[in-house]
């Protein structure tokens, strides 16, 4: 993951549209994914990884290209793999979450995703979407403007993409696994990462400290993934001011900040000047939690060192938010909004007169008995959307929707909370227990959409990152409290919110997106904190088919991984 220099000529101003229609190229890679031996924080372990490396290998292509990645299963379990933020346009095939669009890929097999790229551009990534392995199965994706399309800003000089990790001493699946077995939760991280590196603060001499070389006077474009398991991280480089310039692969409007909030799933690209004394100075990074299970607070560093600096490091002081510093997170989101530039998809947001299908959920933890012959407590912590744990099937409900199978999932989820209680209160007296299901929101095709989700106290409380795949929704809305649908949408940004997959919902608040249902398929929703994910804080949108072919669902491809 070094840097990659850029080049474009800048050129005229072009649509969009325009700029989709220019010669699209097939891009075809392979991926090996089989278990390697790590040595980290003196310890030895044995990972499933891509290719033999940690992270795994970037892919890098322009916008509208098409990617066929061929995936060959040499470990010892069955998984599947997603590409996070790629809208796959008619082709939830290729999505990838496991039991939701496709069963695994068993060892010993193989099996070739087409990723179909449309309007995304800048910084996605990709990884394993089975149980907890994507904590060691993953990767960046990098986009780059398509032939004659300029970036909206100066060109920078060179790129770096930057992930910022969770590390455990441990097989990923192994740990989820036996905290689902005996009701326990699962343990934290041993410590964090960036690009594989574990920094300076661990106490072991032998981790090693991510540099990023730079010269005086430059411009870095920073392609940064939270790829993280369950924590959202503050982001900073000592001494060194940030223009964020996107977010989930679309530009937003450009501003500068000391430090990023960024939460797992999400993306954000960042331009830094190499414009201090030369030197070395600390890039770190924390976790974020308003949550009263906390995370462990590492902090991990990197070196931003300037090419022939000699001596220590500049900055020795490490200047990062506080851990639970709500303030600098709303401060930082509320900067965030989408911008009037021709190398974004034209803005559009559903206007109220518009909206056919309002979803209102509310997110929880929850407790339920402990059943399985491991179990080391009575009660086991759950977690669901609407009081709805939701249970994953053994046959993908993508193959059941499509030939019409019954008794794999229902279309029942329920639009609002079964019970409106005071969600952001006091919980003291209100049943924790939750309902168990996989039940399906279906939409039509062009459905003008309003997802209200609501934070709750139930459980630890706490803020949510939360995925739609299939789409990049607009961010309308956010409030504290309990959203109030009579008084909370006159507060609605409907001109410039920003366009994103992977939302921050804020504890004891809200936030509302908006979007057109214009992709048919089966889109699997969820809290980006695997443990919650894990817990059954999970739904499924499943959008019909319109009128003509091009509404449609693609056919199947060939070779789908069987779920037998």
């Amino acid at each position: 993951m070094g840097l990659v220099k850029t080049s474009f000529v800048f050129v005229g101003v072009l649509f969009l549209s325009t700029l989709l229609l220019c010669s699209a190229d097939d891009h075809h890679y392979e991926f090996f994914v089989r278990e390697r031996n790590f040595t980290k924080l003196c310890n030895t372990t044995t990972l499933l990884v891509v290719n033999d490396s940690y992270p795994g290998p970037e892919i890098r292509v322009h916008r509208g290209d098409t990617v066929f990645v061929n995936v060959h299963n040499q470990g010892n379990y069955g998984f599947t793999v997603h590409w996070h933020g790629v809208k796959q346009p008619r082709n939830p095939w290729s999505d990838g979450p496991e039991f939701i669009t496709q069963c695994p890929i068993q060892p010993g097999t193989n099996f070739t995703y087409e990723v179909v790229l449309s309007d995304e551009i800048g910084t996605l990534w990709w990884h394993a979407h089975s149980d907890w392995t994507r904590g060691s199965v993953q990767g960046a994706f990098v986009i780059l403007p398509a032939e004659n399309e300029t970036y909206p800003f100066p060109t920078p000089d060179a790129d770096q993409t930057i992930m910022l990790q969770s590390w455990y001493n441990g097989d990923y699946k192994q740990i989820i696994d036996q905290a689902l077995a005996t009701g326990i939760p699962p343990r934290q991280p041993d410590a964090y990462a960036i690009n594989g590196n574990l920094g300076d603060t661990t106490g072991c001499p032998n981790d090693t400290m991510f540099r990023m070389q730079v010269d005086y006077e430059k411009t870095y474009h920073l392609r940064i993934i939270n790829s993280a398991m369950n924590e959202e991280k503050f982001f900073a480089i000592m001494n060194h001011t940030l223009t964020v310039v996107a977010q989930d692969a679309s530009y937003v409007e450009r501003f500068t900040t000391d430090y990023i909030l960024i939460s797992p799933g999400q993306t954000m690209d960042v331009l830094v000047a190499a414009n201090q004394n030369a030197g070395q100075y600390y890039m770190a990074t924390r976790p974020f939690s308003d949550s009263a299970a906390t995370p462990v607070d590492f902090i991990t560093t990197g070196v931003f060192q300037y090419t022939n600096s000699a001596g220590g490091l500049n900055a020795s002081l490490i200047t990062l938010p506080a851990r639970n510093d709500t303030n600098a997170t709303s401060s930082f989101l509320s900067q965030i909004r989408n911008t009037n530039v021709t190398q974004n998809p034209p803005l559009n947001v559903p206007a109220d007169s518009d909206i056919n299908r309002r979803v209102y959920i509310a997110i929880a933890t929850n407790n339920l008995p402990c059943n399985t012959s491991q179990c080391l407590v009575q009660s086991r912590i759950v977690a669901s959307l609407n009081n709805v744990s939701f249970v994953f099937p053994r046959i993908d409900i993508l193959q059941a929707y499509y030939n019409s199978t019954t008794g794999v999932y229902t279309e029942d989820f329920p639009l609002n909370p079964p019970v409106f209680y005071d969600f952001t209160g006091n919980l003291t007296d209100l049943n924790p227990g939750a309902g168990t299901g996989t039940r399906a929101v279906m939409l039509n095709y062009g459905d003008a959409v309003e997802i209200v989700l609501q934070a709750t106290q139930l459980g630890a409380g706490g803020s949510h990152p939360i995925h739609l795949h299939g789409f990049s929704f607009y961010r309308v809305g956010t409030g504290v409290g309990n959203f109030n649908n009579q008084t909370d949408p006159s507060t609605y940004n409907l001109v410039d919110p920003p366009l994103i997959n992977t939302v921050h919902v804020p504890g004891r608040g809200w936030v509302a997106l908006r979007f057109f249902a214009d992709n048919p398929g089966v889109w699997f929703m969820h809290c980006h904190f695997e443990r919650h994910s894990s817990w059954g804080m999970d739904t499924v949108f499943i959008v019909r088919n319109g009128t003509t072919t091009e509404t449609s669902i693609r056919p199947p491809p060939s070779g789908m991984p069987s779920c037998t």
